[in-house]
């Protein structure tokens, strides 16, 4: 299944492209970084390590400390499919993440972004 490419995809190498999205919008990388870790309970620590490793997507959301469980309230569509129906755990988990890089692009305060 075409999917499941993605999923032996570096988060490193699609990293520069979310910090690009976010820059371009007058966001920064400790933006990015921020929703990250929220999203997957890494610290600043972790997390560089995870992207000096180039752990593959499948590898960085099953290894993550701990998952937010207020990700489920993350909903919207990205790139036409909506997020919350996305059946696939692993897909979801990416689109979940995309979606909230296109809200920090967006303009959305940080503090929203992150359901708090």
């Amino acid at each position: 299944m075409a999917n499941h490419r993605i999923y032996e995809v570096s988060v490193a190498s699609v990293y520069p492209l979310y910090v690009a999205k976010a820059e371009k919008k007058g966001r920064s990388r400790a933006d990015v970084d921020a929703i990250i870790c929220w999203l997957t309970g890494h610290s600043a620590a972790s997390l560089a390590d995870q992207l000096a490793q180039q752990t593959s997507f499948a590898d960085f959301f099953a290894q993550a400390p701990r998952m937010n469980p207020a990700r489920v309230q993350i909903t919207g569509t990205v790139c036409g499919v909506r997020v919350e129906d996305v059946a696939d755990p692993v897909m979801r988990e990416i689109r979940y993440l995309d979606k909230l890089i296109d809200e920090l692009a967006e303009g959305r305060a940080l503090e929203r972004i992150l359901r708090h």
